[in-house]
């Protein structure tokens, strides 16, 4: 029988090709002390700021966090902030093979200016077009040479033109052919262009708006009905929806499970749906039970929201949090 020691031993084990938006996520921390005369805002002396990393990279950051190799594979602009933007990954201890630069992009950048941790602004620079042909061809090319050592796929998808349905369909087929498991984080554009893939995790926002459903957020049986729709349009092994503070529900048909949510100060949601799809990937690389995979998600997704800003897990944390909660590792997919 695994135990939770030795799955997490084999985590490092593990290539991880994720492929997706990427972005800068900026932190402006700074003091409020009155309102402008020029406007009714208010005024805020800066005093530090950071840059992090986001999207899909905040998912190879999880990756790395839990011991994995992340392959990170995506489309950045040929800018200033693309250059910061491999000046963080290589600092963070990414790798850079899979990086392309277009001159016909920008490199979104988030910026967020917070006053302790009230969340005053948010401005977002992005280009959310459609890849070019020519830099869509390259990312396929790329993709497919990073596919020969990986062994599971993460699509994490923000809507910011990196991923479309052709893209997306050529690597699904190949990687579906080399028997590679895969895994998607959706949003709205591309939400049922993801045919045949291994596991789907969006949330329950997604998949209302996915499906074009509504129901109440804590109406289980309406939840599972709309899963199974899923399910059957997609044709997918196993669907892991994330419910917030409600927690997390798994549909590895026979197999199905609502996780509760578990008590934590929370401080910020963000990022973890990135660290939910980074722990089920790995685990799902690993050939783990439904109940494990759901199990150790909701708990890695739980632990960063305890941070403010994205953040990415930490394995020896998620390791005892695990071994607390009583957590089993027990059969096989």
């Amino acid at each position: 029988m695994n135990s939770i020691d030795s799955v997490f031993n084999d985590f490092s084990h593990l290539n991880v090709l994720i492929i997706g938006d990427v972005m800068v996520d900026s932190y402006i921390w700074g003091d409020v002390g009155r309102i402008s005369p020029e406007a009714p805002v208010p005024v805020m002396r800066i005093k530090t700021e950071e840059q992090r990393l986001g999207g899909a990279a905040n998912v190879a950051r999880n990756v790395l966090a839990l011991g994995a190799r992340p392959i990170l594979c995506t489309v950045i602009g040929s800018d200033e902030n693309g250059r910061k933007f491999e000046q963080i990954m290589y600092k963070r201890g990414l790798e850079g093979n899979g990086i392309i630069q277009s001159k016909d992009r920008i490199t979104t950048v988030k910026e967020r200016l917070l006053s302790g941790s009230q969340h005053l602004l948010r401005v977002d620079r992005e280009f959310e077009e459609q890849l070019n042909r020519r830099d869509q061809r390259k990312l396929i090319d790329r993709a497919e040479e990073l596919l020969k050592g990986a062994d599971v796929v993460i699509f994490e998808d923000y809507d910011k033109g990196v991923l479309n349905r052709s893209v997306i369909k050529t690597i699904v087929q190949m990687a579906c052919d080399r028997g590679i498991p895969i895994v998607v984080d959706p949003k709205k554009k591309n939400f049922m262009s993801y045919k045949h893939v291994t596991l789907f995790k969006p949330n329950l926002k997604e998949i209302m708006e996915g499906l074009k459903v509504e129901f109440n957020v804590g109406d289980d049986q309406a939840l599972s009905n709309a899963v199974g729709l899923l399910k059957e349009k997609l044709d997918i092994e196993m669907a892991l929806i994330t419910r917030s503070e409600l927690g997390v529900y798994i549909d590895a048909e026979p197999e199905k499970f609502f996780l509760p949510a578990h008590i934590r100060a929370i401080s910020d949601v963000s990022g973890a749906g990135d660290t939910v799809v980074s722990t089920a990937a790995l685990c799902l690389a690993l050939d783990l039970p439904p109940y494990f995979i759901a199990g150790l998600s909701n708990l890695a997704g739980g632990l960063v929201c305890e941070h403010l800003g994205v953040v990415p897990v930490n394995k020896e944390q998620l390791q005892q949090e695990a071994l607390d909660n009583g957590l089993k590792v027990e059969g096989g997919r």
